[in-house]
């Protein structure tokens, strides 16, 4: 039997609470995707050219450090990997995550929130960063989806 795994990063608590959810609907574990040295607010003011995310994004070589590297991934078969859109792309932490582990032979589902653009490039830019397994571009997932709409796009997926 498979084994699924909703894994997130969430800067402002709007993933964490989609990923929460979606792990609630899909009864799966949940892993969250911290950074070792968490972002402030001012990291995260995208209209100032030398804030930490906005360095991050342009720096396509970025890799933030993780808190930890506790996620099992190894017993897992399918992985959602959830983040906000930043730079019309996945984070740079995202890249740290997935470098960080042996992805190979597992199918990885991406989730975002986003408060204005769409997943656009993001299955490809992260492709390099998990040699050997499968990504499928999911959807984003802002607002308050319904239980049950997580729960068919969730099936859907799997």
């Amino acid at each position: 039997m498979s084994k699924t795994l909703v894994a997130y990063f969430s800067a402002s608590g709007v993933t964490k609470r989609a990923a929460e959810n979606l792990a609630a609907v899909a009864e799966t574990d949940l892993y969250e995707i911290r950074p070792a040295v968490p972002y402030t607010s001012a990291d995260l003011n995208w209209m100032d050219k030398s804030s930490r995310s906005t360095i991050e994004s342009k720096d396509r070589s970025s890799r933030p450090e993780l808190a930890d590297k506790d996620a099992d991934i190894a017993a897992y078969d399918r992985i959602f990997v959830g983040f906000p859109i930043w730079w019309y792309t996945a984070p740079a932490i995202i890249k740290t995550f997935l470098e960080s582990y042996d992805f190979s032979g597992k199918t990885i589902i991406l989730f975002a929130t986003s408060g204005g653009s769409g997943l656009g490039k993001t299955a490809k830019d992260l492709e390099e960063c998990c040699p050997g397994a499968v990504i499928r571009e999911g959807k984003l997932l802002n607002g308050n989806p319904s239980r049950d709409a997580l729960k068919e796009w969730a099936a859907q997926m799997v």
